[in-house]
């Protein structure tokens, strides 16, 4: 029991974690709860570092054991995951989180006969992971023969044809048989897998081992069209220069491993699987620590799970001189700015437009992380840069237009933003976003009044239940005196966003103008109450909404010179 405790704390402190102060005023309890917190948070960094204290007390309790294996994994420390594993195994307990970490270890070290043994012993990973494994494995030994017929078996279970012919494929293609790996991935033997950017690129590259580029320019086209990142154009372009592609998807049985648990995890994160999800790829990029789809997928992940200083540090890690380094540089910004640390993402995108410019994503998504800030005119300068990258104008760009319209309007810019917006809507006619945000500019300016109802109304029709369009529809009405029709539509938007400062203010006005001064009053009460509340609305004009409750809409409208509403209602 002593060797396991300072077996334990010597990981721990390998791992780069505090360790616990061994008294008897701390005990287990307090670590146990931290770290059931910390695992109910999805926060495996603290979880990791709880349960590993908890076990310098109880270094057998399977519970404890279990739990900092997943946090171990999730983390990527293989390593220490599996040293406890071995201690849950040591006990003859059965845990599949136990047995993922040990056969990501011995698959590590190629310690293939571990590998059968223990899939054997039923202490594998589950029926899709153990027989692929199992064939990789007995490549490993240099057994093709015994590896083709474990395929094959696979191949029998319901469902798991196209993971077994295309796993097959890329066994076959490894040895350097590319005629019998293009057979299988040519005839769509491998199914969806085939057609996964994964699939097609290294689809792609037996195409050209077999001097066929056309044939894999082919490919790319049918798959991808030519909307193209820069991996896969500096593809095209030595398939087009007659450069002969190396196969470098999987070049080992440890790299087929690695594949199976990263085809495990695509196919996980389609289902909402998040945490097993991130298991798999972990255990892919541990066995294939260059693989950055593996890092990519782990930050996904991470990021999606709100644990975004782990998705930060994942994105991090890919080389600045790989072809995915933009989308990983795009990641982390979008994980900083989850965090309100915009002046780092800013940072992270400004540098890219450096090495990057080349790419329109990356001035737009600088351009909305400028907007975020209200820092108007760079956001329209980055919409800009981005348009003007495209070779021609398609339906895809409505959205830079519309941004970019934004940013001119918050500018006083309104010729320009009129002008985007409605270049916006010759891209894409029927968008609520941007008939709703001009039919509301227009509305706020008093101009084009029908036009700007007809703009509303075909939004609201579009998404009824969104609360900003039904609030726009009901203030149209309103300025247009047609404030009886305005009452319900404004209510339901109340009902839609009931905190909105905006909207209980709106709902307050077409009151007031229908005769109803205590509700309205009322009204304009509960929109102060929103004002400040988790930036509900920045736009709430506070000084307005307290002058309009002391002397009410009418007085406040005669002092800023606005016709009063008996005049605007034709009466």
């Amino acid at each position: 029991m002593a060797f396991w405790a300072n077996t334990v704390r010597a990981m721990v402190m390998a791992a780069g974690l505090a360790l616990p102060q061994m008294t008897a005023a701390n005990g287990i309890s307090g670590d146990y709860l931290a770290a059931r917190q910390a695992s109910f948070e999805g926060d495996f960094k603290a979880a990791a570092l709880y349960y590993g204290r908890a076990l310098m007390f109880e270094p057998g309790k399977p519970e404890l054991l279990e739990n900092a294996i997943l946090a171990n994994i999730a983390l990527g420390e293989i390593d220490l995951a599996s040293v406890l594993a071995d201690r849950l195994v040591e006990q003859g307990l059965p845990s599949q989180l136990a047995h993922m970490a040990l056969v990501s270890r011995d698959a590590d070290s190629e310690n293939y006969a571990a590998i059968l043994k223990a899939i054997e012993d039923k202490r594998g990973l589950g029926p899709l992971a153990d027989g692929l494994v199992r064939a990789w494995a007995q490549l490993g030994q240099g057994d093709m023969s015994a590896a083709l017929l474990d395929f094959d078996a696979v191949k029998e279970v319901q469902g798991l044809a196209p993971f077994a012919s295309y796993h097959k494929a890329l066994a076959l293609a490894s040895i350097g048989d590319f005629e019998s790996a293009d057979a299988i991935l040519g005839t769509d033997g491998a199914g969806g897998l085939g057609l996964t950017r994964r699939g097609v690129i290294a689809h792609t590259e037996i195409l050209s081992q077999l001097d066929r580029n056309a044939e894999a320019v082919a490919l790319l086209d049918r798959a991808f069209g030519s909307n193209v990142d820069p991996q896969l154009a500096e593809i095209r372009t030595a398939l087009e220069a007659g450069d002969k592609l190396p196969f470098t998807h999987v070049r080992s049985p440890r790299d087929g491993m690695a594949e199976v648990f990263i085809t495990i995890a695509g196919a996980l994160s389609t289902e909402g699987n998040d945490e097993l999800t991130l298991l798999y790829a972990r255990m892919a990029e541990h066995l294939n620590p260059g693989s950055v789809d593996a890092m990519l997928l782990s930050a996904e992940v991470l990021e999606s799970l709100r644990q975004f200083d782990l998705a930060v540090a994942a994105y991090a890690r890919v080389p600045a001189d790989d072809v995915s380094f933009h989308a990983a540089e795009l990641g982390r910004a979008g994980a900083l700015r989850a965090q309100d640390k915009l002046s780092e993402a800013t940072d992270v995108l400004r540098a890219l437009t450096e090495t990057h410019g080349q790419l329109p994503i990356v001035h737009s998504t600088l351009g909305d992380l400028e907007r975020q800030q209200e820092n108007y005119a760079a956001a329209s300068a980055s919409y800009t840069q981005a348009l003007d990258l495209f070779a021609e104008v398609t339906p895809r760009q409505w959205y830079l237009y519309y941004t970019r319209g934004i940013s001119f309007e918050r500018q006083g810019e309104w010729d320009k933003a009129e002008a985007d917006f409605r270049k916006a809507l010759e891209l894409r006619p029927d968008q609520p976003q941007v008939l709703n945000y001009l039919g509301y500019s227009l509305v706020e300016k008093k101009m084009k009044l029908d036009e700007a109802l007809d703009m509303i109304q075909r939004a609201a029709a579009a998404q009824p239940n969104a609360g900003y369009i039904i609030d726009s529809l009901g203030w149209v009405l309103y300025r247009l005196g047609r404030y009886e029709e305005s009452v319900p539509q404004m209510e339901r938007a109340a009902e839609l966003m009931p905190i909105d400062p905006i909207v209980n203010d709106h709902l307050g006005d077409v009151y007031w103008a229908v005769g109803r001064v205590r509700e309205a009053e009322f009204m304009w009460k509960r929109a102060l109450s929103f004002a400040d509340w988790e930036e509900a609305s920045e736009e709430a004009d506070v000084d307005r909404i307290r002058r309009k409750i002391e002397v009410g809409l009418d007085q406040v409208l005669a002092e800023e010179g606005a016709p009063p509403l008996q005049v605007a209602n034709g009466n």
